[in-house]
């Protein structure tokens, strides 16, 4: 199966993104800012959180309206950027389907992410923070301008809470704290998951790469040898 490199790739980015794209939209049509939806009834430490973020991953925030756009424009040159390396190690055949399936995940999920900054804004109506759902195609417009739209996150994990030690620094001693607070989206997730794959698995092939550049002979040493 997935004998052919260029169709694995294109069947992660597509199964990702539609994933991705799916839950977003549904999501931001069927449920108020701050609604939750646990995935299991009774079961707190998982469940479907709505927020909206204008910034990074992990609901990481970056500099208002121009910092909004040069994240957009950077996550778009990533891509590009991802694309090319990625035909590159198809056409060489330096690619493992290892190395393929990281890089693909991590291009769908900036894809995914791309998505909502570059067109939701245009194509859904504001989700009101006092209640009520936004609507696909408003016949008034959406809520904001093309590059500026904010990225859809529902998946939250608080896996436990308590109060930090006596023992912890006097600001923090006997406060509570909540493990794992970020809420976060398929795309998020299909970023970590390639990078982790990368650097757990997949750290042989960077080290051959290092030593391929460190033992490859220069024009001078070629020239010297003539």
């Amino acid at each position: 199966m997935f004998k052919n490199k260029s169709f694995l790739v294109l069947f992660i980015v597509t199964v990702v993104l539609i994933i991705d794209q799916v839950t977003k939209i549904w999501v931001k049509t069927h449920m108020e800012i701050g609604e939750e939806i646990p995935f299991i009834e009774g079961w707190d430490q998982g469940v479907i959180h709505f927020i909206e973020n204008p910034g990074m991953a992990f609901g990481i925030e970056f500099g208002g309206s121009i910092g909004k756009l040069a994240l957009s424009l950077f996550r778009i040159a990533a891509v590009f950027f991802l694309i090319y390396y990625i035909r590159i190690l198809i056409k060489t055949g330096e690619g493992t389907r290892g190395i393929l399936v990281s890089f693909a995940l991590i291009m769908a999920g900036a894809l995914g992410n791309i998505i909502d900054s570059a067109f939701y804004g245009v194509i859904f109506s504001e989700s009101p923070y006092h209640g009520g759902l936004a609507t696909m195609f408003p016949p008034e417009g959406g809520y904001s301008s093309f590059l500026h739209g904010k990225v859809v996150d529902m998946l939250y994990f608080p896996l436990f809470s308590g109060l930090y030690p006596d023992w912890f620094p006097e600001y923090l001693a006997g406060e509570p704290y909540l493990f794992f607070r970020p809420v976060f989206n398929v795309a998020d997730s299909a970023i970590t998951i390639g990078v982790v794959t990368l650097l757990i698995f997949q750290r042989h092939y960077f080290k051959e790469e290092a030593k391929n550049k460190v033992t490859q002979p220069t024009e001078k040493d070629i020239e010297t040898n003539f």
